[in-house]
């Protein structure tokens, strides 16, 4: 009457077939009246309350859809542990990231152990009667040698260096200070006329070939009333692997410069230095007519440059380029006992940029020691003890620095 068929309730397949939706033949499907069996949708939330109900307050697994019916198969209730199971693969990459971290911080303090062990320690800074008093901050004695140590026989025809040439000389000796200001560089000319304990008026450079470093210590103390903290020396070799190790050092030049004496060969601009070509421009004061006063600013202006580019993140953070860097740093460098690496990191940093000068000069003289530079030592006790009281250096003795 209302337009449904009569049997739109029963199963479509018929008694003994079976269709895609059927679970039993139509006869197993039919009550004890002989109609069709209309099965309730299948029991949820009331019917486990039910079900806790009889079985003493407790719910019990639910058993599935009776058998027979057309409910689809539910999929299995997941465990709280499967629920969990992603977090599983986080734990592990993080004790993956743990362990490699964990590592690398293992290799870098070997390395830094290893680096500082490296370094070539000697006894250069001992106390002596009338030794200058610890002042404000640090004050550093850079000095570079005349040591053929490292240079092959090929490598010394090369750089014009000469051969099995006795005794020690040094043609750099710089102060640096570092304290709560901007560092600060101070150059003392080799020919700079000085009192040597033991040996009397001569040229600064002589305290280095008559006792080493640690005579040229205590000359250099004498002379400025300034205690010296630490020393740091390079030799002629070890100045030539440092430089290459980092790729060469850009430094600029406004005139060409041919010294026969240093071997070096330069055109005007800036131009990228080898080892060797650095070592000649550090050593070469007869392309000037200032001589060693311009060379003391040469050698300012390769010491910051040099130092800038190792410290530059292309090298520093570089492992393929620092790591090479370093260890031919550590084993060029000749440091006193008390100096270790972090130092040396240190002292790098602050020669990126100082503020630098030569000490004060009042002219020069002829002497038994031959021709001298003289000190204008008023001008000389003020930059001293500008620096011994950590108090900024006053403008007038800051010469700043002119390469060639």
């Amino acid at each position: 009457m209302d337009g449904w068929p009569d049997d739109w309730f029963r199963n479509d397949a018929g008694p003994g077939a079976s269709g895609a939706g059927s679970r039993g033949s139509g006869s197993a499907e039919r009550g004890a009246s002989g109609d069709p069996a209309v099965h309730p949708p299948h029991p949820g939330a009331a019917s486990q309350a039910a079900a806790a109900r009889a079985g003493g307050g407790r719910a019990r697994a639910d058993p599935g859809p009776p058998p027979g019916t057309d409910w689809p198969d539910q999929p299995p209730a997941r465990s709280l542990r499967m629920r969990r199971g992603g977090s599983g693969g986080g734990r592990r990459a993080f004790k993956i990231i743990a362990t490699i971290v964990a590592l690398l911080l293992v290799a870098v303090i070997g390395m830094y152990f290893y680096l500082d062990s490296r370094l070539n320690r000697v006894a250069v800074l001992a106390d002596y009667q009338g030794r200058p008093a610890a002042s404000a901050g640090q004050n550093w004695l850079v000095t570079g040698s005349d040591s053929r140590q490292g240079l092959t026989r090929q490598q010394e025809n090369q750089y014009a260096t000469g051969h099995d040439v006795s005794g020690q000389r040094s043609d750099t000796i710089m102060l640096l200070h570092i304290g709560g200001g901007t560092p600060t560089l101070v150059s003392l000319p080799r020919d700079l006329y000085v009192d040597i304990p033991g040996y009397g008026m001569n040229k600064l450079n002589a305290a280095f070939s008559f006792g080493g470093p640690k005579l040229l210590a205590q000359t250099v103390q004498n002379y400025t009333g300034l205690r010296i903290d630490h020393y740091i020396g390079i030799g002629f070799g070890g100045l030539v692997s440092v430089v290459d190790s980092v790729g060469g050092v850009t430094i600029c030049v406004r005139q060409a410069l041919n010294d026969t004496a240093s071997g070096l060969h330069l055109k005007p601009g800036c131009q990228t230095l080898t080892g060797g070509q650095a070592l000649g421009y550090v050593r070469d004061r007869h392309s000037f007519g200032a001589s060693d006063l311009q060379r003391v600013q040469d050698q300012r202006a390769f010491l910051k440059a040099l130092l800038s580019k190792a410290t530059s993140p292309g090298v520093f953070l570089n492992p393929l380029a620092a790591i090479p860097t370093a260890t031919s740093s550590a084993a060029a460098l000749t440091v006193d006992q008390g100096t270790h690496l972090y130092q040396l990191i240190k002292v790098a940093f602050a020669l990126r940029g100082p503020q630098t000068t030569t000490v004060p000069l009042a002219g020069s003289e002829t002497t038994a020691a031959g021709d001298v530079l003289l000190t204008d030592r008023a001008k000389a006790l003020r930059l001293f003890n500008a620096l011994g009281s950590d108090q900024p250096v006053p403008k007038d003795l800051l010469s700043g620095t002119s390469g060639a």
